[in-house]
């Protein structure tokens, strides 16, 4: 299901809505929104939740805002302010170095503020309860950052990022290149992988018959039919006969006509199913 979440709920309040309007309990996603955000959010229903690790690594795409010379303990708008410092010197080349700069992979540190565990409790936890809080650094990739107008100290801009990019991480960090702090003022996610928001509908929108087919999380991977003796097998989780592939270990998803059965794993002379998503 894609939902375009206004700003200012949760992304959990809105998988809340998700889940009423099509009576499953079962609802997850493919990465959330900040409640200040807004934007697509790809939410899988069902069965269907047991295939958002072969999306996981979607790249996603965003429009924002980044906010010069002022510094929060968020990193974005709704956080205290903590620091500020002139931007007025910066000058056109210097930003244009400093954006270039963070094209293609870096060491991205996690905010404050943020869901990732700390000796297994959550970072934010930690931080509302004064602590000094350090994620530690985890490799990302900026597949594309663009200036769409440098309105100073706005920065409109547009990013394509690895999975688990913190966007508020990067308007930080560059605010810190440029010597002035920033964070960021305003987000909006425009395509999760091949998915866009111009498909998305808003949450109180959302009704079973706009749910698309989950095959879309896993059709990146080798497709093969199987036969209507082998279905049986497959929904019960039974290996099928397969010729050997030198390379050792694939995964395949396994269709039966357009209904997708599993995702398999080739394993010498089997293929073996290792997430079934249809009911038997």
């Amino acid at each position: 299901m894609l939902v375009a979440k206004p700003a200012g709920p949760t992304s959990h309040d809105v998988v809340d809505i998700v889940r009423r309007a099509l009576g499953e309990r079962r609802v997850g996603h493919l990465g959330t929104l900040d409640p200040f955000a807004k934007g697509l959010l790809v939410l899988v229903v069902g069965r269907a939740t047991r295939l958002a690790a072969f999306a996981a690594a979607w790249p996603k795409s965003y429009e924002g805002v980044i906010r010069l010379g002022v510094t929060t303990e968020t990193d974005d708008l709704t956080g205290a302010v903590v620091a500020t410092a002139p931007w007025t010197t910066i000058t056109p080349a210097q930003l244009a170095a400093v954006i270039g700069s963070f094209r293609g992979g870096y060491e991205q540190r996690p905010p404050a503020y943020s869901a990732v565990k700390i000796e297994g409790e959550r970072a934010y936890a930690r931080a509302r309860r004064g602590e000094t809080v350090e994620p530690a650094p985890r490799p990302v990739e900026i597949r594309e950052l663009e200036i769409v107008e440098a309105a100073v100290p706005d920065l409109q801009f547009r990013a394509t990022v690895s999975g688990g990019t913190y966007l508020r991480s990067l308007a930080r960090d560059i605010g810190a290149k440029l010597g002035c702090g920033a964070h960021l003022a305003a987000l909006r996610r425009t395509a999760v992988g091949p998915l866009k928001l111009a498909d998305a509908v808003a949450p109180e929108a959302v009704t079973p018959a706009l749910l698309r087919d989950a095959s879309i999380l896993v059709a990146h991977l080798p497709r093969r039919q199987v036969a209507k003796d082998e279905r049986d097998a497959v929904i019960h989780g039974r290996p099928l006969k397969s010729d050997p592939v030198a390379e050792g270990q694939h995964q395949i998803a396994l269709f039966s006509g357009d209904e997708l059965l599993a995702v398999a794993e080739q394993v010498g002379q089997q293929v073996k199913p290792r997430v079934v998503v249809v009911e038997g």
